[in-house]
């Protein structure tokens, strides 16, 4: 009897060993936190499921909107806040903060027109500014018919769907139309945040894809992924060049051909209305935004390594949601950015 209590003793001891290691496994599993734009989410949640599965790392990546990344990276809430964006050098040395791009994309109208087909649609620079600055406002006026002869347009309002909160993905989109329309300009300017003219607000990339799939006759613009992934119907857009062209991979890739990152100070990039007959005229960069001097230096070198794998291993993930992943001189260019400027301590963390 005395022996079966000794072994039951043990026993207990052993399992109480193995629930405390698997405790300390758990606590140990590190979580880095980011906060910003919904334009790169569909594939920050991607590398994000599949780094987790092969190293001890989670990211927990909320898509608030570029408005808020910065706040809260700004406020040192985050381990890192994202942006579409970017900040001036004059802002990142005043915040204390780097940025580099992590991808590129493209921004697309997309409409729920009763018998108007996936990519039918096309829709001159001068009409777009028109539409959602509510000049036009039915889908068969003469201006759209004149551009789509033998497409049947029906007697139908337009409601235009734009985004509610600080949005990178509205500052891209009203940048694009400030280059195109002198009207605009004048009116509306760019920014994260404008004042509409007219039409209804969603939040997030999410908010505007739910409205523009449950209004008839609406208007929106999405980051590309976000069309695909609810099956929204996007139109061509008139580029630069006075081409019509749909929203592709290659057309971003198009629009990126003219990005100089070796002479753009603190990677500040914009690739709107960039030329070439196959550009696409409202593409852009996204980027991520990093405090300077990090209080975690473990924490901080396990955020940078998930991005240098996003980076090296990440780019089939990326072309599979017709993101645009940067070209090896970049990248190669960003991880001497977190060489020379990531610190703690006064060392670097980056080798």
């Amino acid at each position: 009897m005395k022996r079966m209590k000794i072994n039951a003793l043990i026993a207990l001891a052993a399992v109480m060993v193995i629930a405390a290691a698997a405790g300390v496994a758990v606590a140990a599993k590190m979580t880095v936190n980011g906060a910003g734009a919904s334009f790169p989410y569909p594939v920050y949640a991607q590398w994000a499921y599949k780094y987790e599965k092969l190293t001890e790392m989670r990211l927990n990546y909320q898509s608030i909107g570029s408005g808020g990344g910065i706040a809260q990276i700004k406020a040192k809430t985050i381990d890192f806040g994202a942006s579409d964006a970017p900040l001036s050098k004059k802002e990142l040395d005043q915040s204390g903060l780097i940025q580099f791009p992590m991808i590129v994309g493209g921004v697309v109208a997309v409409i729920n027109v009763p018998g108007i087909q996936n990519g039918a649609l096309k829709i001159s620079a001068a009409v777009l500014s028109d539409i959602f600055l509510g000049k036009i406002t039915k889908w068969n006026d003469a201006a759209i018919a004149a551009i789509n002869p033998g497409v049947k347009l029906p007697d139908v309002a337009i409601t235009v769907v734009h985004r509610a909160d600080g949005s990178g993905t509205t500052w891209i989109f009203t940048n694009y139309l400030e280059k195109i329309s002198s009207t605009w300009r004048q009116r509306v300017g760019s920014g994260k945040v404008v004042s509409w003219p007219t039409g209804i607000g969603g939040k997030g990339n999410e908010g505007v894809a739910a409205y523009v799939q449950r209004t008839k006759g609406s208007i929106g613009y999405v980051e590309f992924a976000y069309a695909l992934q609810n099956k929204l119907n996007y139109v061509q857009l008139q580029n630069k060049a006075g081409k019509f062209v749909s929203p592709t991979i290659e057309t971003f890739q198009a629009a990126t051909a003219n990005a100089d990152w070796a002479n753009a100070p603190g990677f500040y990039m914009v690739l709107t209305d960039q030329p070439g007959d196959d550009s696409w005229p409202i593409t852009g960069a996204s980027f991520i935004l990093v405090q300077k001097t990090q209080k975690d230096p473990v924490k901080a070198l396990e955020m940078l390594k998930f991005f240098d794998w996003s980076f090296t291993h990440g780019q089939d993930i990326a072309k599979s949601l017709h993101y645009v992943p940067l070209p090896a001189t970049v990248i190669s260019m960003v991880r001497d950015l977190w060489r020379q400027e990531i610190r703690f301590n006064g060392q670097t963390i980056w080798k």
